[in-house]
């Protein structure tokens, strides 16, 4: 059975196979962290681990670099205004160095509830100075590069196919450019290291061949990215946001360097959306993960949400569409807790089943009714067992583990519940029902599992 990803670069779904038989490199580009991450950008990691599990589903050993940009991001694409890392420092009074540890831990604590697979290499910005400024030396000497008052820039005029993942119209931005580009020769060219202006001003600032400063956004990636995973890879990704500058400028810089487009597949995610608008810090809607525990959301119920969505469609986000993915999740758990122990292999034809979805362009929507559609079969329940903790592998619902929590129930409750109990073993299963039903309406329901009866707060 052979996997199809959507490849950006082709606009096509295409065959994968990876470049060493069995293996994968995967890099996907990771926070800037001059804040905390909001449910939109988890969106897109969740997307990262869906495709990293189903890589590992097909038995590939997968090579995940993740980098955090601790420094370079401008809050301008235009190469214009601060660092957002200085800016978040000069605005708290925190050191930068303090800002992007505070944040990379908040980062690291969102992915971890999430049931994120943590990347196989973090890679750091500031941990990677010599091979940026080595990358755009070598850019330099092929001509690739020219100097402005404020920086090296990258020259995208040298290149007829700049611009081709995002099928850019060059002569229309041109055209409708409504910007002072300064000393930048066109409207594409974008930073590769930024002069520090006053030296010491800056608390981020590296000696450089060209003088004091930082590297810009963009030659962060291609140069982390090749050090770690080489300069032809299996998959790059990252969100759709990126597709147009970002990621453009990641082939441009590897094209001129290299001759390769970086990666042999390119993925990028769709955004979440809130009443049909992008979520984003700079927008001001802005909710975090930590916001949803805080209202007493389990974080693997955003996880399911986002499960019944393709990563290529946009998804709305609503406390209603977040209350319906919790009930079905805690449906999901207990139907798989009910099942007791794992008995024999999982089940191939259920497998092959649930492999078609996923390996079609990572259909986890398809992939979780195949699961839905298992639990309703009449397989052995230790063999159902046995093949959902399988699936699990690739949905990341962590159902092993998931054990009900204690609740403490009224006495009333509880005697209802040895009452009933009575009932079933006398066979008065119409007794049974109306106990049930009293305690449903007492806010308690009581369900039969392999253990005997237990009941969970509604």
């Amino acid at each position: 059975m052979t996997l199809h990803l959507y490849d950006t670069y082709e606009r096509s779904l295409r065959p994968f196979q990876s470049i060493e038989p069995g293996k994968a490199g995967l890099y996907a580009c990771g926070p800037t962290v001059y804040d905390y991450a909001h449910i939109g950008n988890l969106r897109t990691y969740l997307f990262v681990d869906g495709l990293r599990r189903v890589l590992e589903f097909n038995g590939l050993q997968v090579r995940h670099v993740m980098n955090i940009t601790d420094v370079g991001h401008l809050t301008s694409d235009a190469d214009s205004g601060d660092d957002k890392i200085a800016a978040k420092s000069a605005r708290s009074g925190k050191s930068a160095w303090d800002i992007a540890a505070e944040f990379t831990s908040a980062f690291e604590g969102d992915l971890q509830q999430l049931n994120i697979l943590p990347p196989t290499v973090w890679c750091r910005a500031t941990d990677h100075i010599a091979e940026q400024i080595a990358f755009i030396r070598d850019l330099e000497g092929k001509g690739y590069t020219y100097r402005t008052g404020d920086g090296i820039y990258f020259d995208t005029t040298r290149q007829e196919s700049y611009g081709r993942l995002a099928r850019l119209n060059r002569d229309g931005l041109q055209a409708g450019k409504r910007v002072d580009l300064g000393e930048k020769r066109d409207i594409c060219d974008f930073a590769l290291w930024k002069f520090s202006g006053v030296p010491g001003q800056r608390q981020m600032e590296w000696d450089s061949p060209w003088g004091l400063g930082f590297p810009g956004w963009h030659i962060e990636c291609s140069a982390m990215s090749e050090k770690h995973l080489g300069s032809y890879f299996d998959i790059h990704c990252g969100g759709e946001d990126h597709v147009a500058v970002h990621h453009s400028n990641e082939i441009a810089q590897t094209q001129a360097r290299h001759g390769t487009r970086l990666a042999n597949f390119w993925l990028h995610g769709a955004f979440l959306k809130t009443q049909d608008a992008k979520m984003s810090k700079s927008s001001g809607d802005f909710l975090r993960l930590h916001s949803l525990v805080q209202q007493g959301v389990d974080p693997l119920a955003y996880r399911y949400l986002c499960l019944g969505a393709h990563y290529r469609s946009s998804l709305n986000f609503s406390d209603k569409a977040l209350q319906a993915a919790a009930s079905g999740l805690s449906r999901l758990r207990a139907s798989v807790l009910g099942l007791g122990a794992p008995g024999g292999e999982p089940d191939a034809a259920w497998l092959a089943r649930f492999a078609a979805q996923l390996n079609d362009d990572l259909n986890f929507p398809r992939a979780l009714a195949v699961a839905w559609e298992l639990l309703k079969s009449e397989l052995p329940d230790g063999v159902k067992k046995a093949t959902m903790l399988r699936f699990d592998m690739a949905l990341g619902l962590d159902l092993a583990h998931w054990q009900p929590a204690a609740v403490t129930m009224p006495p009333q409750v509880q005697a209802w519940m040895s009452q009933r109990e009575a009932a079933r073993q006398e066979r008065r299963w119409s007794d049974a029902d109306q106990l049930r039903t009293l305690a449903r309406q007492a806010g308690y329901e009581i369900e039969d599992t392999p253990q005997g009866q237990q009941a969970r707060a509604l």
